[in-house]
């Protein structure tokens, strides 16, 4: 049986109700969200990137202190991508930030500093995707091209009970296109900012609040009884544990900070020494071998502090925590590396993970 995505028509009828009503709902019920006090291309930029992956009430406030620090593509462009790292610290998913500064010195130097009006040129801009790019097309410009995510996916499977798979990607471009067709091509901005407020606030993937949706009279899933079925996702993968372990090197009053590489996962952030625990070796000479071998550090003694959990989105780390005592402050070219005090380590860019860490191990040392 075809599912409606895949017909070449659409019932016009039900098109031009769910337009209006959203529409007049959104005009009524939106969100008051800093970056919709005005139709500003670089606020939907930076709102919708920190919005990948985060929640409203955690994107507001770094939000706010982001835009008060770099106030225009321009500000991004010219900073120090130390810098920008700092003030994503918290946020996660740090690779976003890396790309807004690559797409801010894109800007400047190919656009003249002005977020380009053409979807084929935005998508040139290092990390915007079809989602980012429809976003700041309808709601900054005025444009009817559709912002798709997960949000408006389990809308739209709900709207027309459709029973694919949104965790695949064949699903997601027919979604798009359904989105192209579905679009208020009179007031794009509101219709799509309506498909976010009603996929964060009414059509919740558990416990829809389909009493006050002001399209249930739409709602072929809600007719038939199948919301709480839909969409439809595939299992997700089990996450990776990983052993690892972590060390506190100290020196002194001081101890290690050294710079992540600039690929992989927590890229150009400053961390304490970490290694994955080998299985041949015996508890804390993971650590060990690492910081004498890659750093050039003797460490005289070496202690089992403690241990803390980290999850990522695909991976947890079981991490196993060492003081390293040292004699002397080495410094190598290579892995960049500072020797800091407790204190001085809130001026680094540092990630989630080993803040927790920090904070622990300063209880005890």
């Amino acid at each position: 049986m075809k599912t409606l995505i895949q017909r070449k028509e659409l019932d016009l009828e039900k098109v031009k109700a769910m337009q209006a009503a959203l529409i007049a709902w959104y005009e009524k019920n939106h969100r008051d969200l800093p970056w919709r006090k005005n139709k500003n291309p670089y606020f939907t930029w930076i709102s919708e990137v920190m919005l990948q992956q985060t929640r409203v009430e955690t994107v507001i406030p770094y939000f706010l202190k982001f835009i008060q620090r770099f106030p225009d593509v321009q500000a991004l462009a010219e900073s120090d991508e130390e810098e920008i790292l700092k003030a994503w610290e918290g946020l996660g998913y740090y690779s976003r930030a890396i790309y807004l500064h690559r797409g801010a010195k894109m800007i400047m130097n190919q656009y003249g500093g002005k977020i380009p009006e053409r979807l084929i040129e935005l998508k040139k801009i290092p990390g915007i995707g079809s989602y980012t790019a429809g976003a700041i097309l309808s709601i900054a410009y005025d444009q009817p091209v559709p912002a798709v995510d997960g949000n408006v996916m389990r809308v739209f499977s709900r709207i027309f009970e459709i029973p694919d798979d949104i965790t695949q990607m064949q699903t997601r471009k027919k979604m798009e296109s359904l989105g192209q067709s579905v679009i208020s091509q009179e007031n794009p901005s509101h219709f799509n900012q309506g498909m976010m407020d009603l996929g964060a606030l009414i059509c919740t993937p558990n416990s829809p609040k389909c009493d006050i949706c002001p399209l249930q009279c739409l709602c072929s899933a809600y007719k038939s009884g199948k919301q709480q079925k839909l969409p439809v996702k595939g299992k997700k993968k089990a996450i990776k544990e990983i052993k690892m372990e972590v060390g506190i090197v100290q020196a002194g009053d001081k101890i290690l900070l050294t710079k992540r590489p600039a690929e992989g996962i927590l890229a150009n952030l400053w961390a304490l020494p970490i290694k994955e625990r080998q299985t041949d070796l015996q508890e804390g000479q993971s650590i060990l071998s690492e910081v004498e071998e890659n750093y050039g550090i003797k460490i005289m003694d070496c202690q089992f502090l403690f241990m803390k959990k980290h999850v990522f989105t695909h991976q947890k780390w079981l991490m196993n925590v060492y003081q390293l005592k040292s004699s002397e402050q080495v410094r190598v070219d290579y892995p960049e590396m500072d020797w800091v005090t407790w204190n001085e380590i809130e001026q680094y860019p540092c990630p989630t993970a080993f803040l927790k860490v920090i904070k622990e191990a300063q209880k005890i040392l």
